[in-house]
């Protein structure tokens, strides 16, 4: 496996693992965070957990399906940076209610999943490397 697609599935249950332990600070002490908690813990177990997953093991696993390299490994490599970033300024965004932080992290999030779509898309439709079957 590139340890590209490994640090997506390591980032995804950090991810897992703070969004919940956000989730139950947030029951047992409602009220005490800044902000609006409640969209920041969902975008850290959406984007964080659940997508960083997809994108490690579909990264992975979805060339190989096919038969077929990985269209461009560099751009998969900004595209952790890019998802990660944007996740980490959309949590500060909503704590604080910074628009226009919330604003940079959500057109950077959106930046590396639709890098993660065109890199796919050009993935799979690629010429095959040897023999389809």
């Amino acid at each position: 496996m590139h340890p590209r697609n490994r640090w997506f599935i390591v980032c995804s249950l950090v991810y897992a693992i703070i969004g919940g332990g956000f989730g139950v600070y947030q029951a047992f002490f409602p009220g005490t965070l800044p902000g609006l908690p409640a969209r920041a813990h969902g975008h850290i177990m959406l984007l964080g957990f659940v997508v960083m997953m997809i994108y490690g093991v579909a990264l992975h696993t979805l060339p190989r399906f096919a038969n077929k390299p990985l269209y461009s490994e560099r751009l998969a490599n900004v595209q952790l940076w890019a998802a990660n970033i944007g996740l980490i300024l959309l949590v500060v965004g909503w704590l604080g209610y910074w628009k226009a932080v919330l604003f940079a992290g959500g057109v950077i999030a959106w930046a590396a999943m639709a890098a993660f779509a065109y890199n796919i898309i050009r993935s799979v439709s690629a010429r095959p490397t040897g023999e389809e079957g």
